[in-house]
């Protein structure tokens, strides 16, 4: 196998970023998978950051755009993909944070309306559940699916026997 200089590497991986918003962690592998040493690696991504290339916050912000408005994912759910790319939690908390909580409860709400007209259950008590475990499947916290679920079915409290 041809090894690869560091300039070259610096091309590829500004040319990797380039073509999407990519966190620290996702050029770090791709480095790491072309063989290039530790200190050569690190310099490259000193020099991204430096240059605009990666940018953890921004990415997180798209992130969760992203992530909630095209595969409909809970608060939950997104933070843990994030941590999985090894990004700080301050980082992403505060993308978080800054989710429109009237977009927020509103996806959540569409996304139970949705899957309710195909879940089937032997009751009413069953489905709700149903739906319950589908919210935080996607993410969602189940207090808040919880209170969408009440709306939906018309003011109905499953989980008052829980305890």
């Amino acid at each position: 196998m041809k090894e690869i200089t560091e300039e070259e590497m610096l091309r590829k991986a500004a040319a990797y970023c380039a073509e999407a918003e990519r966190c620290r962690g996702d050029v770090e592998k791709k480095i790491a998978r072309a063989g290039l040493e530790a200190e050569a690696a690190e310099r490259i991504l000193a020099r991204l950051e430096k240059e605009g290339f990666i940018d953890d916050e921004r990415y997180c912000r798209f992130f969760v755009n992203d992530k909630l408005r095209f595969n409909k994912w809970g608060r939950m759910k997104i933070a843990l993909e994030l941590r999985k790319k090894g990004i700080p939690a301050a980082t992403y908390e505060n993308a978080l944070r800054n989710i429109d909580e009237e977009e927020y409860i509103l996806t959540l709400t569409q996304l139970l309306r949705s899957k309710k007209r195909t879940t089937r259950g032997k009751d009413a008590r069953e489905c709700y559940y149903k739906l319950l475990r589908f919210a935080a499947g996607r993410g969602f916290e189940p207090a808040l699916a919880g209170k969408c679920l009440r709306d939906i079915l018309g003011g109905e409290d499953y989980e008052e026997n829980l305890d």
